[in-house]
């Protein structure tokens, strides 16, 4: 397990999500994060809430996993946490500037 890290977002008191990555517990994790003890973004957004996390075996895959969030659109993390798999297929289908019509 130490080899591992967690994928998380949290939800902040503005509703923005904030995406992170640790190998600390999640409840220490969070609690940093509501105390102030990190300068950044969620510092003027307190309190936040853990509203999902995903393991990773290996703390490299959930680094990129995290920067890969971190460039999603807003729905697309809402799918994700809400485990709406299907939307999350759909999000992620590129949208073509150069359709043609029928």
């Amino acid at each position: 397990m130490a080899d591992g890290a967690w994928l998380y977002i949290l939800r902040c008191s503005d509703g923005s999500y904030y995406v992170g990555t640790t190998r600390a517990s999640l409840e220490n994790r969070v609690a940093q994060h509501n105390a102030g003890t990190f300068q950044g973004y969620t510092l003027t957004r307190r309190p936040v809430e853990l509203i999902y996390s995903q393991w990773f075996d290996r703390i490299t895959d959930a680094i990129e996993n995290e920067r890969k969030l971190k460039k999603w659109s807003r729905a697309k993390k809402e799918a994700l946490i809400q485990g709406d798999f299907a939307s999350l297929q759909q999000l992620a289908k590129r949208k073509s500037p150069h359709q043609t019509s029928s």
